[in-house]
């Protein structure tokens, strides 16, 4: 599970999000500062974090409920791409499952192109990191 913020105070977004995870969290890396990737120019940076856990939701029900906590601590989406967000929570892996439909790709396609991901992946499961590459 991939977390960031990049509006309000961040770090607050994701710890309060981390709390209402719908997983048992059982390690959560260093909260890292980086770049918004692909915004516009001067888009306010973000605060990323990676959380692993367990859950006993499928994969298509987690990425549900991911959703709906995110509109419930305030993201909302008007259809623009990248734009600065509240909070992000993208699914990245459920364990060794594989999921390719029109809604959820699992493992998330573009998790190993994405430092903000990666790095702190690499610091809480060499494992998991090593899925991803």
């Amino acid at each position: 599970m991939a977390l960031g913020s990049n509006l309000g105070d961040r770090e607050y977004n994701l710890r309060r999000a981390l709390a209402m995870l719908p997983m048992r969290v059982v390690r959560v890396s260093t909260f890292i500062e980086t770049d918004a990737i692909d915004s516009a120019p001067g888009a306010p940076q973000f605060l990323n974090a990676v959380a692993i856990g367990y859950t006993a939701l499928a994969p298509e029900e987690m990425l549900s409920e991911l959703l709906k906590l995110e509109a419930r601590l305030g993201r909302v989406r008007r259809g623009v791409r990248n734009e600065p967000r509240v909070i992000d929570l993208d699914l990245i892996l459920h364990g060794a499952t594989r999921v390719n439909t029109r809604t959820l790709t699992l493992p998330h396609p573009r998790a190993a192109l994405r430092d903000f991901v990666m790095r702190p992946l690499a610091e809480i499961s060499a494992c998991a990191y090593r899925a991803l590459r």
